[in-house]
This record gives structure tokens, C-alpha cells and sequence, in this order.
């Protein structure tokens, strides 16, 4: 099996586009770097289309390759270091990087308790949120205005969660009517305490923005507020932080009957 050890390969050329946007909406794929996060992608089903594998005399990979075809199907390439690295986005990559096909999921009204992400845009909250859910068990995610959950930066901050989630994007127009009857709740600073907050048997958690917190849209849909109290001087905390908090405090709050 050749080597490729060339940049300028039109395999990796297209591989390294994916860690750019435009690369992951022409293709509608994304990547997925290193050893755990790629065996955790095939045991999740998610579609397989390339892999990559480094190749020197150290990580000899050519018996990984025929491994990895038989489990996954997938086109299967050997890369030199430079081309390996010109195609991986982490800075000290590991063995492999799949290229992998993004799920399409239609905007449809939630069938349990779910997210709604407004404007979050640093990617590797969007990604900590993600993981956060999907260990948490909020399986359907809106993202309204939101930082590309397949990026690189997105994808290693989920640690596998945008395997196990439905993540579905749209505008706030086209996401909130889909909300129907089922409750929003906003996290704000001048919320309710959520540690004796209340929730219904089904909602909506909306998490906004870094600085700007939610749109006047998701905020007018909300039916209750929520807070996580601050001591001293602090005023916020990072929005994933705070999402995970007020995520896991609402199942606790729910199963205890607060």
C-alpha cells in the first residue's frame, strides 16, 4: 500500500479542508482525531467515510489499515508525517483522523426534556455543552446562531457527545414554534435559584450567549428563569460550566420532587 507523504495530495487537500466550515458544508463531513475518539465513533454507528492513518517507522499502520477497512468499510489511506499533519488539527496528533459524515438531522419538536443553545460561540463551549448532555441524558440539542458543533475545536471539546446527541440547527424562527406546549427555561443571573427551582415533567433549557446572554426571542418564550446563586463578587460563571450545573440540577431537583 503506497505512502502518501505529499501535501499536495488531492486526498489530503480534502481532508484538511474539513477543518475549515466551508470544507465541512461542501463535503458534509467532519473530522475526528485520535485513538479514542475514533474507536468510540465506530462503536457509536456513526458513518465512516475515509481514515487516515500515520504511517513512519515507529507506528508502522499498514495491519491497522485492513483492521479498520473490515470494521468500518471505509476508504482506508496511509500518510507520511508532514501530509498526516497538514491534515490534523491538533497540534501534537496522534495515530488516526476519520473523516466523517455529518448527520442530517431536520428541525422536529423534542420528545423529551432538550437544550436550545442561543448564540453560544466559542466552540469549545458549544462542544463542553454537548458532552455535558449527552452524559446528563438531554439527547436533542437546538443550536440557534451558534458556533459550528462539527468543528475540530467543537468535536474534541464534546469527547464523543455529538455521537450520542441529536444536534439540530436552525434559526430561533424556525426553532421555537417547534417548542409547541413544552416549556423554556431561560438561565439568567436574575432568575429563580435553581437549587429550589421547581422544573415541569418536560422543558426546553436555553442557554445563551457569552456576554450577551439570550436574544430578546428566546427570552420572551421563556416560562421560568433560572439562577445559579454567586458568592462574594462573582457575577457569572462560563457558560458551559453553568449549563452543566443547571443541567444536572434539574434532573436532581425533578427526581426529588423539589
Amino acid at each position: 500500500m503506497v505512502v502518501i507523504k505529499s501535501k499536495q495530495n488531492p486526498a489530503v487537500k480534502e481532508l484538511a479542508s474539513l477543518k475549515e466550515k466551508k470544507g465541512r458544508r461542501e463535503r458534509g463531513t467532519f473530522l475526528v482525531e485520535g485513538d479514542k475518539m475514533f474507536l468510540e465513533c465506530m462503536e457509536s454507528g456513526m458513518e465512516i467515510v475515509r481514515i487516515a492513518l500515520l504511517e513512519t517507522e515507529e507506528r508502522p499502520a499498514l495491519a491497522e489499515t485492513q483492521n479498520y477497512r473490515d470494521r468500518t468499510g471505509a476508504e482506508t489511506l496511509l500518510l507520511g508525517e508532514d501530509a498526516f499533519r497538514a491534515v490534523c488539527d491538533e497540534k501534537s496528533p496522534q495515530g488516526v483522523v476519520a473523516e466523517v459524515r455529518i448527520p442530517v438531522c431536520g428541525l422536529e419538536p423534542p420528545e423529551e426534556s432538550c437544550l436550545l443553545l442561543d448564540g453560544v460561540s466559542d466552540p469549545a463551549n458549544v462542544g463542553a455543552i454537548i458532552r455535558t448532555a449527552a452524559a446528563a441524558g438531554y439527547r436533542e440539542i437546538y443550536l440557534a446562531g451558534c458556533a459550528d458543533p462539527y468543528s475540530p475545536k467543537a468535536v474534541r471539546a464534546s469527547m464523543s457527545g455529538v455521537f450520542y446527541t441529536k444536534l439540530m440547527r436552525g434559526t430561533r424562527e424556525e426553532i421555537l414554534p417547534l417548542l409547541g406546549s413544552v416549556p423554556a427555561i431561560a438561565a439568567d443571573m436574575d432568575g429563580e435559584d435553581i437549587f429550589s427551582f421547581t422544573p415541569p415533567e418536560k422543558y426546553c433549557l436555553c442557554i445563551g450567549n457569552e456576554g450577551n446572554g439570550l436574544s430578546d426571542a428566546v427570552r420572551g418564550r421563556a416560562t421560568f428563569t433560572v439562577a445559579i446563586p454567586m458568592e462574594g463578587r462573582m457575577e457569572s460563571l462560563n457558560a458551559a460550566v453553568s449549563a452543566g450545573i443547571i443541567m444536572y440540577q434539574l434532573k436532581k431537583n425533578k427526581e426529588k420532587g423539589i
